[in-house]
């Protein structure tokens, strides 16, 4: 695919911003290239460039350029709004497993991608919606995870899992986790997940402290429909959608979750292979 129009998202409060950009502006400008940036750093920038909204990019560009952490990759990855266009990922945050081009690889990964012989990673989102009382009340989509998780007063949660509709069990732990392989390096392996390459077509189901020690991860086929009713009566617990999105989930609710019809493109840093950057990211070998 020829790459003529290119939007830049960033997190601005990061201070490489006002240094990164101008550089990537010239050098897209010396290529041909129309350049588009998101008005959080047109705020911060003096430039020309024309801005527009996150949700406004997808519609208008060939390549998205984002210049931040991994909660800035997952703001992006919602504002796509199922539209397929690749993301290349600038790290500027700390661990940044999905941000996996450094500040030294973009330009040698933009020279591959107008070329067109970079290489991406194809990843699987989670869709589904929040029931209750069978009515749909907040329709969702997730690169990383879907959390149901207790407010702030100390109580165990009773979850009921279903795959297919058929019971799994009741959990009582102080949350659940529903993640795709990509989020297996998030709050799931925090909990105690197991690390799940991105190319393996699965869900994982990790509770959060469960009361029963028998309880563990699951590893579950992406073709499933998975449900969560929330079984507590006292307080609500909270639906949380790769970290950035909540809501109020109470007793009898239902969570219903299936693989989506849609992906998130991310464009690989050149000759990098995943367990290369699992072993920088976690310290593989070193301690």
């Amino acid at each position: 695919m020829s790459i003529k129009r290119v939007g830049i998202i960033s997190k601005p409060k990061k201070v490489e911003i006002r240094e990164i950009v101008p550089d990537l502006l010239e050098w897209l400008r010396r290529h041909d290239i129309e350049v588009f940036i998101d008005k959080e750093t047109g705020a911060i920038m003096e430039t020309k460039e024309r801005c527009l909204t996150r949700n406004e990019m997808p519609a208008n560009v060939d390549l998205l350029v984002v210049l931040g952490g991994d909660g800035t990759l997952l703001a992006t990855a919602r504002a796509l709004n199922r539209k397929p266009v690749p993301i290349l990922a600038v790290n500027l945050g700390g661990l940044g497993f999905l941000t996996e081009v450094t500040r030294e690889e973009l330009y040698p990964t933009l020279e591959m991608v107008v070329a067109g012989t970079h290489e991406t990673d194809r990843r699987v989102q989670i869709e589904g919606e929040l029931i209750r009382a069978d009515e749909i009340l907040t329709p969702f989509l997730a690169l990383n995870d879907v959390v149901l998780n207790k407010g702030a007063i100390a109580r165990i949660f009773d979850f009921e899992l279903r795959v297919d509709g058929d019971l799994v069990s009741t959990y009582k732990s102080d949350g659940l986790i529903v993640s795709t392989p990509t989020g297996s390096t998030a709050y799931s392996l925090a909990a105690g997940g197991p690390i799940v390459t991105p190319s393996v077509e699965a869900f994982l189901v990790t509770p959060i402290c469960a009361h029963t020690l028998t309880h563990r991860p699951l590893v579950l086929p992406n073709t499933v429909k998975i449900e969560v009713t929330v079984k507590s009566l006292r307080e609500a617990a909270y639906l949380t959608v790769d970290g950035q999105v909540g809501i109020a989930a109470h007793s009898e609710d239902v969570v219903r979750m299936r693989k989506a019809d849609s992906h998130v493109e991310l464009v690989r840093p050149p000759s990098r292979p995943y367990f290369e950057i699992l072993r920088q990211k976690l310290k593989w070998g070193e301690r």
